[in-house]
């Protein structure tokens, strides 16, 4: 069988981490959503997305296909109902398409229509989805104890150094190569799982459940508390709440962040704060591109929001649900506005260079040995193109 996942139901609603990356690529707990369901599935897949990001994930087609909706999380379970599609039968939740098993010349027909046209089976468990983006933290402490579950099943990870201290360390799984220097790890209230090659620097605390991605660092005296991913090569510091870093981002330095979701290839300056709680209590609105206007939320604790390529500066203050789009350069004094779009600079905004743009995204992927190929140079053009209504009279 050949599986391929799509994500068109909740793309929009999931910008801005959805302009550079199929929604299958988003990280939520451990492990980002495709590899959930390639380690359920055990194979890979390819993504049926947007077609300006098709030439970086293509599209696989076999005769025998089925299509599956990646703000779906995968469980035991739903891949059981999965595999018993027959040939164009749809595996439904409510109005929610999971899955629809399709002949090649069918894919890209993944309209809310099918369901009038064939007899849907429907799924017997409750389905964990993306549908917002707050969603990513509301559902990352519980993901990063399935995710954790899953990778150690049946593994024997590095035993804990004598110098750290731990609570309930069989709770605790270290990936060959890691390093933990005179850290406190906590695993009383969920599992902390540290990555191939991550470092622990002296004097860092984390407490359960958290995900330490492989080659990533937890700087000295780092505060991280549960409910918290530090995507693969990152670099993480000060105090971190309930948030996620996908990867290759730096939030080195003193500050918090908290109830966040921060992309790739982004860094937080110095003294960076992110408000998380609004003073009266209240629910928090944010920034949605599909309503183009801000929505109110049902959560109480929400942060900040940071597409892929942004950076702010030194002791940035980041008001209480605040979506930053692709590529800005946020700076200045006082609280940043709750919408900062796509490669705006400062705080007025001017607009970033998207050749300029380019040049630092070119830099950024050299000291990490990688290459910044001409797809992602389209990728990061077209997002820029995309993005210039946003910018306007802002």
């Amino acid at each position: 069988m050949n599986y391929i996942l799509f994500g068109a139901q909740a793309r929009d609603h999931m910008l801005p981490f959805t302009f550079i990356r199929p929604l299958a690529d988003i990280r939520v707990g451990i492990l980002t959503i495709r590899q959930k369901w390639e380690a359920w599935l055990q194979q890979e897949t390819s993504t049926l997305t947007m077609p300006y990001l098709s030439e970086k994930y293509p599209l696989v087609k076999e005769s025998d296909n089925i299509l599956i909706n990646s703000s779906v999380l995968p469980d035991e379970v739903l891949l059981a109902e999965i595999d018993r599609l027959q040939p164009n039968q749809t595996l439904v939740s409510g109005d929610v398409l999971i899955a629809h098993r399709v002949k090649e010349e069918d894919i890209g027909n993944m309209a809310q229509e099918l369901l009038d046209h064939v007899e849907p089976l429907h799924t017997r468990c409750n389905i964990r989805k993306l549908s917002r983006l707050w969603d990513i933290v509301t559902l990352n402490e519980s993901e990063i104890a399935v995710d954790h579950k899953m990778i150690t099943k049946g593994r024997e990870g590095q035993p804990l150094p004598a110098h750290a201290r731990a609570l309930a360390p069989e709770n605790i799984f270290i990936e060959a190569g890691a390093k933990i220097d005179m850290a406190m790890i906590n695993a009383s209230e969920g599992p902390v799982y540290i990555g191939e090659g991550a470092h622990v620097m002296d004097g860092a605390m984390i407490k359960g459940p958290a995900g330490i991605g492989s080659g990533a660092t937890v700087r000295m005296g780092a505060k991280i508390y549960g409910g918290s991913s530090v995507g693969p090569q990152s670099k993480v510091g000060g105090e971190m709440h309930s948030s996620v870093i996908f990867g290759y981002s730096n939030k080195a330095h003193e500050g918090f962040l908290g109830h966040s979701v921060i992309g790739e290839w982004c860094n937080i300056g110095a003294d960076t704060n992110t408000s998380n709680l609004k003073i009266n209590y209240d629910k928090i609105r944010l920034w949605d591109y599909v309503e183009q206007s801000f929505i109110r939320s049902d959560r109480t604790f929400c942060g900040t929001f940071m597409g892929d390529h942004s950076k702010c500066g030194i002791d940035t203050m980041f008001n209480t649900g605040t979506v930053i789009g692709v590529g800005a350069q946020v700076f200045g004094t006082g609280y940043m506005r709750n919408f900062i779009p796509s490669f705006a600079r400062g705080s007025g905004f001017d607009v970033v260079a998207i050749d300029k743009a380019i040049e630092v995204a070119k830099r950024v992927y050299a000291r990490r040995n990688m290459t910044f190929s001409a797809m992602d140079e389209k990728i990061l053009r077209h997002v820029f193109d995309e993005t210039a209504s946003f910018r306007k009279d802002r």
